[in-house]
């Protein structure tokens, strides 16, 4: 499942995890997105994340992200991917 960067720009107070790096989080990110490693996200997801809840997640261009998504829905998850990443953010000039 996926959401384009639009559509998730358009939601009122999503949940928003970038699992890109640390250093790539504080060089710049989607506003109100907060930063959750994939590896720790995928490793330890109770820690993170409610079973009740919904989660739009993205990476740098989308790979990554869709990669975890599919895992974290396999586990039970509402996990949904933004397609194109940070990468359709920035190239689409929101």
């Amino acid at each position: 499942m996926q959401i384009s960067v639009r559509e998730l720009l358009s939601l009122n107070n999503p949940n928003i995890i970038d699992i890109r790096s640390f250093e790539k989080y504080n060089d710049n990110h989607i506003p109100g997105a907060r930063n959750i490693v994939s590896n720790d996200l995928v490793s330890n997801p109770s820690k993170y994340l409610d079973r009740n809840s919904t989660y739009y997640i993205y990476c740098q261009k989308g790979i990554t992200s869709k990669s975890t998504a599919n895992m974290l829905r396999m586990l039970g998850y509402n996990v949904i991917d933004v397609a194109g990443g940070y990468e359709s953010y920035i190239l689409n000039n929101f």
